[in-house]
């Protein structure tokens, strides 16, 4: 499942998924998906590695800004992950 998370100012959407197991250890994916006049910029990242995959127009200074962002949330992911999103389930998309 994929939950909603919020809005950046951008209008960069923020959408995670729900806890995964990989080697025995939780991982979340964080995804990134921002409009742009020739559609959308997108990438993914998986915690706890931070490792970016499918990333797609977002220069390297978006994606360290957008990673200091995941810093200050990681936590939260996790949190809500866990619980089934934000709203322990009632949302996901």
């Amino acid at each position: 499942m994929i939950y909603p998370y919020l809005t950046l100012s951008d209008d960069t959407e923020v959408v995670h998924s729900g806890i995964e197991m990989k080697d025995g250890k939780e991982t979340v994916r964080v995804y990134f998906e921002k409009p742009v006049e020739s559609g959308f910029l997108t990438a993914e990242c998986t915690l706890p590695q931070r490792t970016w995959s499918k990333v797609k127009g977002f220069s390297p200074n978006e994606l360290d800004s957008l990673l200091v962002f995941i810093n200050c949330q990681v936590d939260l992911f996790y949190e809500y992950a866990r619980k089934g999103g934000m709203f322990g389930n009632a949302r996901a998309v």
